[in-house]
């Protein structure tokens, strides 16, 4: 142990003493990609520094589905081993019994939230979880190869998938060898849904489940969608998509061999970091469009709840809103480029000067489009699967669209029953 860590940990202890309060150890399972994590792990050292508790990260596999599963597993057996959750946007109505209503806790600030935040997680009345950071999906273009090809910035999937397609046959004709179109996340979990909503919602083909619960996905506009999307793979995108998550097409763009991806947020700072290979090469836009619609983007984020089960939910509350004041979501926005839960945050000068799409961005998080938890309540995560198999089978050829969309009305009818 260094001199230093025993002056830290007697400090940290001298001041718990100092408020009359008892040290803790908390727990806060995360997932993350991009500086999440060490960002996290900054701003828990400061907790720390300021309470006394001590906090551990348990760490999560990079996809939502895996993480899903595993916290099921936890709250199933009411394990006492976590306090905090970072929990996805669409989470709350299928976990919403096994968390703390956070309500009381928060009154006195939670009129500072994007309010469409605050509604995502409120369940019957009940706050699942504080709103941690948002996440509305942008089009990342190489704005230096459109400028060489004359190519503007595609506003519909087909203009994309020309564009894309030129710029790719041009750069490998230059010797470009491992140049590509267009990436984005096309494996079979839940970032497919959110890729393959955006397709077909925006294409005029409606929602995976309506607002009202009705089953209307197997249509012609849908079809469509799909079809175009299967057109990429092994064309614009590589045969590989279909395996990419969120870090995968990350690596591609960023290391300069694709035109175009769709991603999140937090892929700006990185690939504008000093290291980057694309830093001062590219630029973000809202997401295309189909024939006749508009553009359409996927509402993300993560948010925190404490566990019903924890030994320690006092503290817990007090980590959750410290990770969520003003600086903390200050900081988080600059260094990860992820859109914050605070309203005022979105104003901040020093945000603006370090972010400058995200002030930008605020409109597309208001307007995100949910998927359809609220709606399909606890059976949400199977309709997720029925229908990102869809979309998969759909792009890796195994179906036709139409088959594929009648087989998934078919599932998701079975799944609602009598009602969701």
């Amino acid at each position: 142990m260094t001199s230093l860590f025993r002056l830290t940990t007697a400090l940290a202890g001298l001041a718990a003493m100092a408020t009359g309060a008892i040290a803790e150890d908390l727990t806060i399972v995360h997932g993350s990609v991009g500086r999440d994590q060490e960002v996290l792990r900054k701003q828990l050292d400061a907790f720390e520094a300021e309470t006394g508790h001590t906090v551990t990260i348990v760490s999560m596999p990079e996809s939502t589905t895996d993480q899903f599963g595993q916290y099921r597993l936890w709250l199933a057996a009411q394990s006492a081993d976590i306090d905090v959750y970072r929990l996805d946007v669409i989470w709350a109505p299928q976990l919403a019994s096994h968390f703390i209503d956070l309500g009381p806790h928060v009154a006195d600030i939670v009129d500072d939230f994007v309010p469409a935040a605050i509604e995502s997680q409120t369940v019957d009345g009940k706050l699942v979880a504080l709103p941690m950071f948002l996440g509305a999906p942008a089009l990342y273009y190489r704005s230096d190869l459109l400028d060489q090809y004359g190519e503007a910035v595609p506003t519909t999937w087909q203009e994309l998938t020309d564009t894309a397609g030129r710029i790719m046959a041009a750069e490998r004709a230059a010797g470009n060898d491992g140049m590509f179109g267009f990436v984005f996340q096309g494996a079979a979990y839940e970032g497919l849904t959110c890729n393959a909503q955006e397709w077909i919602h925006s294409s005029g083909g409606g929602r995976i489940v309506e607002i009202d619960g009705a089953i209307e996905i197997n249509n012609q506009a849908a079809a469509d969608a799909l079809s175009l999307a299967a057109s990429w793979v092994g064309t614009i995108a590589p045969e590989g998509v279909l395996n990419y998550k969120e870090e995968d097409a990350r690596g591609v763009f960023q290391s300069g061999n694709a035109v175009f991806m769709r991603n999140w947020n937090y892929a700006y700072a990185l690939a504008a970091g000093e290291d980057s290979p694309v830093r001062g090469k590219f630029g973000v836009s809202i997401l295309p469009a189909g024939p006749g619609g508009q553009s359409t983007a996927t509402l993300g984020g993560w948010h925190l709840g404490v566990s019903r089960y924890s030994e320690h939910p006092e503290e817990a509350i007090e980590l959750v809103r410290f990770l969520n004041n003003y600086e903390n979501q200050k900081e988080r926005a600059i260094v990860t480029s992820r859109p914050p839960t605070l309203n005022a945050v979105y104003a901040d000068p020093d945000v603006a000067a370090e972010q400058e799409f995200i002030p930008l961005w605020k409109p597309v998080v208001d307007n995100a489009l949910p998927r359809p938890s609220a709606a399909t309540l606890r059976k949400y995560n199977e309709v997720s699967a029925a229908f990102w198999t869809a979309a998969h089978d759909t792009m890796s050829g195994n179906g036709t669209a139409e088959e594929n969309l009648a087989r998934l009305e078919g599932e998701l009818r079975r799944l609602r029953g009598s009602g969701w």
